[in-house]
């Protein structure tokens, strides 16, 4: 799909494209859901549309890129939050997701970067909240066993599950897959969740 579709630039790399689906709803109901791996340096942005039996189709994908003109005046850490707050506002207000998913912060190791990956989720959960879209959350454990079968699955693994799972061709950048991977996550879980009438969270543990 990559490389046969107009692209249009990326809010933070000046010369990156990312690409839309040439489909962008499908012809039956369908829930939009945009996936988020937050990140202080790069946040993953997804977007894929599931209908009423948890069939996925991809809509969009892409790193944000935080650290384009993280120099001068309007650089430092604050710069990157402005830039992923608006930049993903205009994803946001050019897609119109139904529904969020994003990564829940792991303990990194250094508390100077889990503090500034906490702050970079929370100006992804902003993005969303100010526009009232549901939101859903998800530890990397559960994503990796959604989509690989086992929750200590590595980053390759996922991003070939991806690919395979969306039917896109080429090497998915490591960012954009994650971000994919939470939303098919999502889009599994609350199938799921229909069928059994119950919220996603208590779809998830009878899994």
């Amino acid at each position: 799909m990559q490389g046969t579709w107009p692209a249009f630039p990326s809010p933070f790399r000046p010369g990156f494209s990312v690409f839309p689906s040439p489909v962008s709803r499908l012809s039956s109901p369908v829930t939009r859901i945009l996936g988020i791996d937050p990140g202080s340096q790069r946040t993953g942005v997804g977007i894929i549309d599931v209908d009423a039996t948890g069939k996925t189709t991809h809509v969009f994908h892409a790193p944000l890129n935080l650290l384009s003109g993280d120099t001068g005046p309007e650089g430092g850490f604050p710069a990157r939050l402005k830039r992923l707050l608006q930049g993903l506002s205009e994803i946001i207000d050019r897609h119109r997701p139904d529904e969020v998913a994003i990564e829940q912060v792991f303990m990194a190791r250094n508390p100077d970067s889990a503090l500034k990956l906490g702050q970079a989720r929370g100006a992804a959960l902003c993005a969303a909240v100010m526009r009232d879209l549901p939101i859903h959350e998800y530890a990397a454990k559960e994503i990796k066993l959604a989509l690989v079968g086992k929750g200590g699955a590595d980053k390759v693994q996922v991003q070939r599950m991806v690919g395979v799972m969306l039917n896109l061709k080429g090497k998915l950048q490591a960012d954009a897959a994650d971000a994919l991977a939470v939303a098919i996550t999502h889009a599994h879980v609350r199938a799921t969740a229909r069928k059994l009438g119950v919220n996603t969270r208590e779809a998830w543990s009878r899994k």
